[in-house]
């Protein structure tokens, strides 16, 4: 939780609100905490569509609740994935 918090408060703190990501640093942390994710998609909106899925207020910025809800949406689809990778090897 500790790492979290810390990531989201390091980029959170460059602009604006210092409790909330606007959408350059909700770039930003994307890009340097989710490279690989962000490289592996091919839609070039995909930050877009992740801000305004997760902008729950429409404030056109993400607080830590909103964040959090990208986290767990994440660790959802990785868990999904593994299971599923899983049952096609039989393992599971």
């Amino acid at each position: 939780m500790d790492s979290l918090i810390n990531v989201f408060h390091h980029y959170s703190g460059k602009e604006g609100d210092k409790y909330k990501l606007n959408k350059g640093e909700l770039r930003q942390l994307l890009n340097s905490e989710l490279h690989d994710f962000l490289a592996s998609q091919k839609d070039p909106h995909l930050v877009d569509k992740i801000m305004s899925d997760l902008d729950a207020n429409r404030d056109n910025e993400v607080d830590f609740n909103e964040f959090v809800v990208l986290v767990a949406a994440l660790t959802v689809a990785c868990n999904d994935f593994f299971v599923e990778e899983l049952e096609k090897r039989g393992k599971c």
